[in-house]
């Protein structure tokens, strides 16, 4: 570990932004310190606040030959620590980097800057009227430098991909100040390498993303949402398949829900449930389509055939923008609302699609035998395989204990998640939380090719240090 600048050093990164840009008093530098679940809790002598590509170079390359590391941070949404100044690092935040560049119809791209907030993004690209489809329950706080960072993905992964999937070009400052300029729209680029993919997912510990060209699409004119009522995971599985087939490929969410995960909603989000009877699982599907018309008569028809084949027990379409809220607000409350039922401990998982209703049973099974009385709460987007499976811990249970048995549950739910050939990080990445578990399920010959990257690209490793590899 870098050992901590001197007063000099910091003085001179402070030139570089100027005061106005470093957050030096402990109490403005709290929102940047704390991790929103509270599992960690970080130090820092400055947070620095540059304002363009040419001081994030320059406070790079000072960092470099001073030897001191640098916690790459955005909206500080992370989930796994990645962001977090564990042993006094100076926070680079990027978030004053909010250029948008250039929105190009015609090409359907969009260059933004790191720290464009990704909500931000989506009403850029909806002015000119296209989509940037990335959408996931921090999009009002988290940046696109972030969530390129981490590879996020989020509940329109199913119909467009990750966000590595959505990248065509990046800007990067490398560990020793140069900037890396790969920011090109092209979608044919066969000239070697394709380095962006070395920085989409590496959070921050290879360089500093500082701008991306984003792909876009034709903007959606007709959206339907349903809320579907299936006896199990295997029938959600089922209907998957049913609906993408005869909705010709327009279905963009599919999101798997058990009773537990929406009942806490129900509780304490003042969610109110669409269907008149209780079941045991859910899904909320959502089709979309460039034309005006015929969409919600194709919905209708394949929840009908659904419905017959006893895929479906009962349903409910939105008729309003304002209904359509109502049904998402149930899914999007679930992470949130699960502290007020004590400890929730957290597993972000995918296994390949036909296997998540075995993988549900088996570590469902699991968990409750290890804490007998523990409450899974599995959700996520089916569609992609990726399912959150959060444990809550039983009803009157001491918290504190129960979460000191956090890398007990993991152990055992990971276990399952490998035995059905799956990643123990879906789209949260690996941080520090998931670090030392890395080493035991990743093939050992591309965990020392990621480790040779990291020496060849960060040699003096000040880019998050102790993260990731």
């Amino acid at each position: 570990m870098s050992p901590l600048p001197s007063a000099e050093i910091l003085a001179r990164f402070v030139a570089i932004v100027g005061e106005r840009y470093a957050v030096t008093n402990p109490a403005d530098q709290e929102p940047y310190l704390i991790e929103q679940r509270g599992l960690w809790h970080g130090t820092t002598p400055v947070v620095l606040r540059p304002g363009n590509v040419g001081e994030v170079a320059a406070i790079l390359k000072l960092a470099d030959a001073t030897r001191t590391a640098i916690v790459p941070q955005g909206g500080n949404t992370g989930l796994v620590g990645g962001q977090t100044p564990h042993h006094g690092e100076i926070v680079l935040s990027l978030t004053r980097l909010t250029g948008i560049r250039e929105v190009d119809a015609t090409s359907n791209t969009m260059t933004c800057e790191a720290g464009v907030i990704l909500a931000t993004a989506q009403a850029a690209a909806a002015e000119a009227d296209r989509l940037f489809p990335l959408s996931l329950g921090a999009e009002g706080s988290c940046t696109i430098g972030g969530v390129l960072s981490t590879n996020a993905g989020g509940t329109g992964a199913l119909a467009y991909g990750v966000a590595r999937d959505l990248v065509l070009g990046l800007e990067v400052v490398l560990a020793d100040g140069r900037v890396m300029n790969v920011l090109n729209k092209l979608k044919k680029d066969n000239t070697g390498y394709d380095l962006r993919h070395l920085f989409i997912g590496a959070e921050g510990t290879l360089g500093v993303i500082t701008a991306a060209v984003l792909k876009l699409f034709p903007r959606p004119r007709s959206v339907e949402t349903a809320f579907v009522a299936v006896p199990s995971p295997q029938h959600a599985l089922d209907l998957l398949a049913l609906v993408q087939e005869a909705t010709d490929g327009a279905l963009t969410t599919f999101e798997l829900m058990a009773r537990i995960a929406v009942d806490f909603s129900f509780r304490h989000a003042a969610c109110r449930d669409p269907l008149a009877q209780t079941y045991p699982w859910y899904v909320l599907l959502e089709v979309s389509s460039t034309q005006t018309d015929g969409l919600r008569d194709r919905l209708y028809e394949a929840l009908e055939t659904a419905y017959a084949k006893h895929l479906v027990v009962d349903a409910v379409v939105a008729d309003s923008l304002e209904q359509r809220g109502e049904l998402w607000r149930v899914r999007e409350t679930i992470a949130d609302v699960q502290k007020f039922e004590g400890g929730s401990i957290k597993h972000d998982v995918s296994v390949p699609i036909a296997n998540v209703p075995s993988f549900i049973d088996e570590a469902s099974t699991a968990a409750v035998a290890l804490i007998p009385g523990c409450r899974p709460c599995p959700f996520g987007h089916l569609g992609d395989g990726n399912i959150h499976f959060n444990i809550s811990q039983p009803v009157g249970a001491d918290k504190a204990a129960f979460l000191a048995r956090w890398h007990d549950m993991n152990a055992v739910v990971h276990a399952v998640v490998g035995r059905h050939g799956g990643s123990i990080s879906a789209e949260h990445g690996i941080g520090v939380l998931k670090r030392d578990e890395l080493t035991r399920v990743k093939d050992p010959v591309a965990l020392e090719v990621m480790r040779s990257l990291k020496r060849t690209l960060d040699a003096n490793n000040i880019l998050n240090p102790g993260k990731v590899v």
